[in-house]
């Protein structure tokens, strides 16, 4: 069985685990993947915890290894040591393996989770890694009444979660050197989306926008300084630059804000989860327009992005805004209704010289006037805009516009913008569209050609967007297939004469036969 095949087998069986305890009745489908992602989490850091002690004691000639049956009191020792290296501590009677285990004759089990988890953020207060685990499990609150009327019911419904999570048999996934854990944490996270109303795509691009996304800021490159996401959601498209450069290769890791906090726990869990170690990464909780938390990190060779679009802000409320060396170049804010061009001059802003910004922008910046105009103006005047892609309808949960990605450049050789429709280029999965590998390719090698393809590609010139009023919409530039149907003139005509001809001999046979008809009456 082949990789994807694999990857397959493995949703389905995430799928299927998720979907039998939601439709038992046990909670909602939006409260379970809070559960369920907290006790994959746990399962996780339990199982790596593990293999690192182990391989400690052996590399130490300890014989027979083994953490998960060592006593409290001996894995002390290694505490230190321990959450140097991984940020956190576990004690055996508190991996996830054991409290799974014991679960079914544990009458205080919510309590002894809350206990365990509490411990585990405890660990590393005053270590390097506080700030990356401090409330990772505010989201799994044991004693929620939602989970069950009585601590009885709690528990028996705990039970039930833990024992299904582990009993997950991942070990065929594992050796075929699938990410395990990031393929299933992938699938809930897209089953929360699909059950999270229209707000589902505030904290998860599916994965190969993701990927795409990803791709284009990395340019080619083989190494980046930074990746850095200002509206980090989950952190997929952070987490792509594992597939397209390798963690190794973003040499001092992964920095992103998030202002939901469920979704800033979120993405922290998915960093653990895709083995980016504490020491690596740089999540921050907050409103990076009004207080960004990277002043001292920037600026980033990528940045990938899909912020919320068109959500409102302070901007000229705030009088202060104006002279923010972020948005002050363009001699204009955003609109207070429409944060969009704020979140691009911030990252614009915190761009490297020599860097790529690739970001999913709501269409209506394109083309909208007023401040927005202006700042396309400002953008396209100073030859920051590379490229513009028109991405299919669909392809968001909890969207269905026509996105695109506008990627952002300073250190342009000429003056040239190119266009790409993709607005064809997707497959169908289910009720979505989605990106096959081939769409990201075709994507892909066009903007990093900039070659023309009739109906497809369009370069043009910084002058040429000038005399368009500063519009930055494809279809301005990209030809429309004309998708009418080809009509013979001259085929037209000889079908008409012959429909007339017809007419004429019809009319003649009525007449007849009505001419009978009174001659019978008479």
């Amino acid at each position: 069985m082949n990789t994807e095949d694999l990857k397959k087998e493995l949703g389905d069986l995430i799928w299927k685990m998720a979907t039998n305890l939601v439709h038992g009745g046990m909670v909602s489908p939006v409260q379970f993947m809070d559960y369920t992602l907290g006790a994959l989490f746990y399962r996780f850091i339990s199982e790596n915890i593990t293999d690192y002690c182990n391989k400690l004691m052996i590399e130490a000639g300890v014989p027979n290894a083994d953490y998960l049956h060592m006593s409290d009191e001996m894995a002390e020792n290694a505490r230190d040591q321990i959450v140097s290296a991984k940020g956190i501590f576990i004690l055996p009677s508190q991996l996830f393996r054991n409290v799974a285990d014991h679960a079914k004759n544990n009458d205080e089990l919510n309590t002894t989770l809350a206990n365990n988890f509490k411990a585990i953020e405890q660990s590393a207060i005053g270590t390097a890694s506080e700030d990356d685990v401090k409330g990772l499990f505010s989201n799994f609150n044991t004693n929620d009444a939602g989970l069950g009327t009585t601590v009885a019911e709690r528990n028996e419904l705990l039970t039930t979660l833990l024992e299904n999570i582990r009993d997950l048999n991942f070990t065929t996934y594992i050796e075929s050197g699938l990410d395990v854990f990031g393929i299933c944490y992938e699938h809930l996270i897209k089953m929360y989306a699909l059950n999270s109303g229209t707000h589902g795509g505030e904290f998860y691009t599916p994965a190969e926008v993701s990927y795409l996304v990803a791709k284009i800021a990395a340019a080619e490159r083989k190494t980046v300084n930074k990746v850095y996401d200002p509206a980090c959601g989950s952190g997929s498209l952070l987490l792509n630059f594992n597939l397209v450069l390798g963690a190794k290769n973003v040499r001092e890791g992964f920095f992103g804000q998030e202002i939901n906090l469920k979704t800033y726990n979120l993405c922290r869990m998915n960093m653990f989860l895709h083995n980016v170690n504490y020491d690596h990464f740089d999540i921050r909780l907050g409103d990076t327009l009004l207080n960004p938390q990277h002043e001292l990190e920037e600026p980033f060779d990528a940045i990938v992005s899909n912020p919320p679009y068109s959500v409102p802000w302070k901007g000229s409320d705030d009088v202060t805004l104006i002279n923010d060396p972020r948005f002050s170049p363009a001699g204009v804010l955003a609109p207070k209704s429409k944060a969009d061009f704020a979140f691009t001059m911030h990252m614009l802003s915190w761009l490297s010289t020599e860097g790529t910004a690739a970001i999913v922008e709501f269409p209506g910046i394109l083309y909208r006037g007023g401040a927005e105009q202006k700042i396309r103006k400002y953008l396209v005047s100073n030859n920051f805009v590379d490229t513009v892609i028109q991405l299919p309808p669909n392809l968001f949960f909890g969207a269905t516009i026509a996105t695109c990605i506008i990627v952002l450049k300073k250190n342009k050789s000429d003056n040239r913008v190119c266009f790409i429709d993709a607005s064809q280029e997707f497959i169908h999965e289910g009720n979505k569209n989605k990106l096959s590998i081939d769409n990201i390719d075709r994507i892909y090698n066009a903007h990093i050609t900039k070659l023309e393809e009739t109906h497809f590609s369009h370069v043009v010139t910084t002058k040429d967007i000038e005399s368009e009023d500063w519009n930055l919409s494809v279809s301005t530039y990209v030809e429309q297939r004309d998708t009418r149907e080809q009509i013979d003139i001259t085929e037209l005509n000889a079908r008409i004469e012959q429909i007339v001809k017809r007419q004429s001999q019809l009319r003649q046979q009525l007449d007849s036969i009505i001419k009978e008809l009174e001659e019978d009456a008479v």
